[in-house]
């Protein structure tokens, strides 16, 4: 009696663990099929332009570009249109990185249609617009880069989106009046609030240039 009860109490145990092994190797899934209604049978239109399908080499990766140029690059567009190479604001900047038709004529560029059409055409003023601004701005960069203004850490790269923001020539009064003299543009960004938001970024592979163009 005592070797039928040990035997069951054996199985019992037995397929108990099978029953569990059974369960986690294996579980059953259920799969829902899509219903017809939510399904697309024809061609949309998306959310953004096109031209964002056409030319998107960095922003699928933006999570990996952390503090280089090219991340300083896409946390610029993506402030000023959320990476859109045709973006046109209420006051009339354009493109991916919001030139104004003054400074893209400065860099050679006469056709804003022509711009907004040419995303290439975008990066390249956008990197030539970085040269320029570091050049007028190089006798500030070295004086002022590590030092605090208003308890924020100036770098190179918040000076440079400083002058993207607000021209070169505000950021020399911001610096040169250790913070007293701000800009600000008609959406309420400052020259402050830009060298906070893009400190640190590294963009060294960009050089001082006099005067560039297209």
């Amino acid at each position: 009696m005592k070797r039928w009860i040990s035997f069951l109490g054996h199985l019992v145990i037995i397929v108990v663990l099978t029953s569990f092994g059974k369960n986690v190797v294996n579980p059953e899934v259920e799969v829902m099929a899509l219903p017809e209604i939510s399904r697309v049978s024809e061609n949309v239109l998306v959310a953004y332009p096109k031209l964002e399908l056409q030319y998107r080499p960095y922003a699928e990766n933006t999570v990996f570009l952390k503090k280089g140029f090219q991340g300083f690059k896409e946390a610029i567009a993506f402030k000023e249109s959320q990476g859109n190479y045709s973006a046109v604001n209420t006051l009339g900047y354009l493109g991916k990185y919001q030139f104004g038709a003054n400074t893209l004529k400065l860099l050679g560029v006469y056709d804003t249609n022509e711009f907004l059409n040419d995303p290439i055409l975008q990066e390249n003023i956008f990197e030539l617009n970085v040269s320029r601004n570091k050049w007028i701005l190089r006798r500030d960069i070295k004086r002022f880069a590590g030092k605090r203004i208003n308890g924020i850490t100036i770098s190179e790269s918040g000076i440079v989106a400083a002058a993207h923001l607000a021209g070169a020539g505000n950021v020399k009064k911001y610096l040169r009046s250790y913070g007293k003299t701000d800009f600000s543009d008609a959406y309420g960004s400052t020259v402050a609030y830009y060298m906070k938001r893009f400190l640190g970024y590294d963009v060294s592979s960009v050089k001082p240039i006099h005067n560039p163009r297209i």
